[in-house]
């Protein structure tokens, strides 16, 4: 495995993330935020539970702006210099390719994720915590983030610009964040048949994420997410593949 393409890619993508100081910035900016939202807007302290419940809530908005971020030019930087060009000729199948990048886009958010780490101390030392919950929340939190980057890289594999990619990758998640939000299912419920409204709810990255995040682990939310990671995967090959002779 340690001389597989996809394992030789894989560790050359997730070193160029931190070969600049952007990737430095962005997990500062990471834990910054959640810092902020956790004990200032989520009143950590006022609430007196021994929970990460304030971290995890805003998880979908934070991820909504800052994975685009990272997705906006995974491929559209290749398609504006001409290194994709170069890339698929490499001794590596497309598919490998698309999965590397994917792997190594995910790990450095993980590593932003895990140097949260200390909240999770945090809550140990101020209360008896329900430990099996917050792995759990943290794993969906993480399943959530993979949804949200595949369908960025498949954006970004549309255009060479990474503000569009960026701006769309942006609007595609939020549209996918809000098809759950309790007030817009109450809204088109009044005008569509139920079983539409609750097929579109059960598209929502945000209803299947609240479930994990309370540390309740159905399998269906677990393969929800798989699933999206996969066709959003699929969707980035297609696109590549068929933008290769431009």
């Amino acid at each position: 495995m340690k001389n597989h393409p996809i394992s030789i890619l894989l560790k050359r993508e997730l070193n160029s993330y931190f070969a600049t100081p952007l990737a430095y910035v962005f997990i500062v900016i990471f834990l910054a935020l959640t810092g902020v939202f956790t004990f200032y807007l989520g009143n950590f302290f006022e609430r007196n539970q021994a929970d990460l419940a304030p971290f995890f809530g805003f998880h979908p908005w934070l991820y909504l702006f800052l994975i685009p971020a990272i997705a906006m030019g995974i491929w559209a930087e290749e398609r504006k210099t001409g290194t994709i060009e170069l890339l698929l000729t490499l001794p590596i199948t497309l598919w490998q390719t698309v999965i590397a990048k994917f792997l190594a886009a995910w790990a450095f958010i993980a590593i932003a994720l895990a140097c949260t780490f200390p909240m999770w101390i945090t809550v140990n030392y101020l209360g008896d915590a329900d430990n099996g919950a917050i792995f759990t929340a943290y794993i969906g939190s993480l399943l959530m983030a993979g949804g949200y980057l595949a369908a960025g890289m498949c954006i970004s594999a549309l255009t060479r610009s990474q503000v569009i990619a960026f701006i769309v990758s942006l609007v595609v998640c939020f549209v996918f964040v809000m098809a759950g939000f309790p007030m817009v299912v109450d809204v088109v419920r009044g005008w569509l048949p139920n079983g539409i409204v609750d097929a579109l709810a059960g598209m929502s990255f945000l209803t299947h994420f609240q479930a994990l995040s309370k540390g309740v682990l159905d399998l269906r939310d677990v393969v929800y997410f798989v699933a999206m990671i996969a066709a959003w995967l699929y969707a980035s090959i297609l696109i590549i593949d068929l933008k290769k002779a431009e």
